[in-house]
This record gives structure tokens, sequence and C-alpha cells, in this order.
């Protein structure tokens, strides 16, 4: 495995990629901005369930359980978009967060009060950089 530079395009991706072989279960190394950015997901409704799981070389693994639609079978999650990479920080203050389509979408936000929403950060007045958004 080589090494990653960008983990959470890492994590879209692993989402992304268990998504269309439509797999139940998705496992993804840990850290506390990915633990983060799972509870977010989850508190979002985005995923059914989550675990974390400790592994022999500490690391850790985040096992995600993926939601469908009950009726047409398609993952809850239509897009995940990265938006600030290591090359290009995209950062914004708290009136100048993105709305993700209207306030339908959520876009995750690392703030100085630690990972959040772009309406929780909107409600705590703090800006941040917004590290991607779904919907």
């Amino acid at each position: 495995m080589g090494i990653v530079t960008d983990p959470i395009a890492d994590y879209l991706n692993r989402m992304r990629n268990a998504q269309q072989a439509g797999k139940r279960v998705v496992e993804i190394p840990a850290s506390n901005l990915k633990k983060r950015i799972t509870e977010i997901l989850y508190e979002q409704g985005y995923i059914l369930k989550y675990k974390f799981e400790d592994t022999p070389d500490g690391q850790g693994v985040i096992k995600v359980a993926i939601k469908y639609d009950k009726v047409s079978g398609e993952p809850v999650i239509k897009k995940m978009k990265r938006v600030s990479r290591p090359g290009l920080r995209a950062y914004r203050s708290a009136d100048e967060l993105p709305r993700v389509i209207n306030g339908l979408g959520v876009a995750i936000v690392s703030t100085s009060k630690g990972v959040m929403t772009d309406k929780q950060a909107r409600n705590e007045n703090v800006g941040g950089e917004v590290l991607c958004s779904i919907y």
C-alpha cells in the first residue's frame, strides 16, 4: 500500500467505490478526523451505522455500514466532493460557508471548535476549512 497524501480524499473514494460495488460495509483506516466525519455522516442520516475497531498496528479501522434506499436500492449518498485539497485549501468565514443544494446537502468544515457541519458552524459563528460536501 502506498503512502496516502490526502486521507480525506481516500476516505471519500473508499465510500464511493464500496457504493458502486453495492457493498454493505466498507473498512477505512482510522484517524480522529475520519472518525469525526463518520460521526457527522451518521448524525445526518447518510450511513446506517459505524464501528471503530482497534488493529494490532495501533492505527485502527472504521467499519461503515452504507445506507441504501429501501425502494430503489440506490445509495443514500448521491455525491461526495472534496472541496479543500492539500495543494489548494478552501478556508471560509462563517457567513461565506457554502450551502450545499440550498441546505439539502451538508458541507463538513474543520473549525477552531472542531469538525462540524456547515449549519453547526454558522450557528456557532465560526469559519474554517471546508473539507468536503455531501448530498
